[in-house]
């Protein structure tokens, strides 16, 4: 697909930072994670997109306002524990397709998608001086617009990167009804995670680090609702909870893995990405930035696991990070202080040296749907995937009701497991969005 770029520049906060805010300090999760840069594409239907120009004009002044409070974004990193910001802006790239978008929508695939980003950096990691957001606006020939984002993991988890485009899409929707607000009418207070855990003198430990290689390969399926409900009918009767749909689907696709690989579930570790926000003692608002997310493991001690078994570890084990690490991650007692040295110790050390650790990620429930700029809400979003072995990333459908699961596996593994008829049962492999 050819793409033609016709400009490339830096949009800079609308008003200058002060000074008492020139260093931004990040907090121990944030050092403890990778620079590699995370992917999300937006595609808005033509149909409600007119008139292209005035639209990228109104992004690009938008940009510049949410960025004045986002100003961390802004700046650069100035070593390994702090953002010096100094305002000099985040890439905005604007490109043309001779294409439809819906050729895209229709038939999603790795050549389609990937153009969409700039330089195709999605996960790859970013350089210590380069931009920690960069935007692609990819203007079709029907009209439409496709607008990635590929935000550095150092500075945000999930939901900093979906807080901050559905500010920007508040601003940018005043600029198209013409309504001036000041920002803090509008937007609600920010605050970083380093005001709750903050670095103080915990060891810096190397970046996280998860295994990748040439031969590494992903694949996107799609989990409908209805056969999500499937899935809990499956378990219902053998459990004593309501199992959650990403529960479901993580365990069968945890499980199908294992066995399409002919290994014992005693040495292939479960592991998954645990939002910690609404976790806390008060629960802290979407208003925190940051990585405030961390890790809950388990590793069955059985050779062979049913569906369900799967199931209610997987609830055991997020019941039990939930009764811990929120608490002690606050760091409010001196013994704190050596539970969180170990845990980065470990996720260093320890957490990858077995390969065969299976981790899952999600943005199922994330208002991942609702970034209007407004011209209607996109009609589809995808992520890109991720090749760093044996990582599962999920994400709602459009509905919010199913469940998009990228799959990344060497591709012996992939081989087995794209063609397993369990995972068929219940999962379409990379259809089409229309």
């Amino acid at each position: 697909m050819e793409i033609e770029t016709l400009s490339r520049e830096t949009i800079k906060p609308s008003s200058p930072t002060p000074s008492d805010l020139r260093i931004y300090p990040l907090s121990f999760i944030d050092n403890a994670f990778y620079r590699k840069y995370v992917p999300v594409l937006f595609f808005y239907n033509p149909n409600e997109v007119t008139n292209q120009t005035s639209k990228i004009s109104q992004l690009r002044k938008s940009l510049s306002q949410v960025l004045s409070r986002y100003y961390h974004f802004a700046g650069r990193l100035k070593d390994k524990t702090t953002i010096e910001c100094n305002d000099q802006g985040v890439s905005f790239i604007i490109t043309k397709i001779q294409h439809n978008l819906s050729e895209i929508v229709q038939n999603p695939t790795e050549e389609l998608v990937n153009p969409l980003f700039s330089d195709e950096l999605q996960w790859k990691i970013m350089d210590w001086s380069g931009s920690l957001f960069i935007i692609q606006i990819n203007c079709f020939a029907c009209g439409g617009i496709a607008i990635s984002i590929l935000m550095t993991h150092k500075v945000g988890d999930g939901t900093t990167l979906f807080k901050f485009l559905n500010d920007w899409a508040i601003i940018n929707q005043k600029l198209e009804q013409q309504k001036k607000q000041e920002l803090s009418v509008l937007l609600s207070p920010l605050s970083g995670g380093a005001s709750i855990f903050p670095q103080r003198d915990i060891p810096i430990f190397q970046e996280l680090s998860i295994p990748g290689g040439n031969n590494i390969v992903y694949k996107r399926f799609v989990f409908e609702a209805s056969k999500i409900k499937s899935l809990k009918e499956r378990v219902r009767n053998s459990i004593d909870f309501s199992p959650t749909r990403v529960q479901v689907v993580s365990a069968l696709i945890y499980k199908r893995a294992v066995s399409t690989k002919g290994l014992s579930f005693k040495i292939t570790p479960f592991a998954t990405v645990v939002e910690v926000r609404r976790r806390m003692v008060p629960p802290l608002s979407e208003n925190w930035v940051g990585n405030i997310v961390w890790f809950a493991s388990m590793s069955p001690n059985k050779e062979e696991m049913e569906l369900d078994e799967l199931v209610s570890k997987i609830k055991e084990a997020l019941s039990e990070f939930c009764e811990v690490y929120p608490k002690k991650f606050e760091g409010k007692e001196e013994e704190d202080l050596s539970f969180i040295s170990g845990c980065l110790e470990h996720l260093n050390d320890g957490y990858y040296e077995n390969h065969n650790t299976y981790t899952f990620s999600s943005w199922c429930g994330f208002p991942v749907y609702d970034v209007d700029f407004g011209w209607g809400k996109p009609i589809w979003v995808t992520t890109f995937g991720c090749f760093m072995k044996n990582l599962i990333f999920m994400m709602d459908t459009r509905d919010g009701e199913g469940i998009e699961a990228f799959v990344s596996m060497e591709k012996n593994d992939m081989d087995a497991f794209e063609n397993d008829v369990e995972i068929l049962q219940y999962a379409s492999l990379n259809p089409s969005n229309v």
